[in-house]
């Protein structure tokens, strides 16, 4: 004669464990889905613009991707709706991958201009397509601006909401 108790308690032992198993799959999958830590400390690259000066190209790293930011010099006009006022000073903050294929522009900072080696697109201090087939100028990364002298990048402050709002209504400067 077969105990029914026992046969019971084995089926909702084995039930148990499988939900138990069952639920840190679920869990090490959604840990797997998750960003990595490097890659969520990758989100926001602060840079402190008071060492810069005047026509010379820094370039940072953000989420993998070389940032340009170019200090206007006196000479050096400001496009309006693609230079950005940090203090006293205009600054052109830019993606510098051209957008064409993906290259490095260069900056020459003797006719103060981007010159991509791959096709020979060309782009103005401020990022703006002269010549060659690049569709477009040089993107613009989300950025906010903190305490007068520092960029915070990745983040879209009201700067950069601005700046892309007044890019939406001019097709010759987006």
């Amino acid at each position: 004669m077969i105990n029914e108790s026992r046969r019971g308690f084995m089926g909702k032992a084995f039930g148990a464990v499988a939900a138990v198993g069952a639920v840190a799959s679920l869990v090490a999958m959604k840990k797997s889905w998750d960003p990595l830590p490097s890659v969520m400390a990758a989100g926001f690259t602060t840079v402190d613009l008071s060492k810069f000066t005047g026509n010379k190209l820094e370039i940072v790293k953000w989420q993998g991707k070389p940032i340009f930011i170019l200090k206007m010099a006196a000479d050096m006009p400001a496009v309006e709706k693609r230079s950005v006022k940090v203090g006293d000073s205009y600054y052109s903050v830019m993606i510098g991958l051209c957008t064409h294929l993906g290259c490095i522009p260069a900056y020459r900072d003797t006719t103060k201009d981007f010159k991509c080696a791959c096709h020979g697109g060309e782009f103005t201090a401020a990022g703006v397509h002269s010549f060659g087939p690049p569709p477009r100028p040089l993107d613009i990364p989300p950025f906010t601006i903190k305490d007068g002298n520092t960029i915070v990048l990745g983040e879209a402050g009201a700067e950069y909401k601005a700046l892309i709002a007044s890019l939406s209504t001019d097709i010759n400067i987006a």
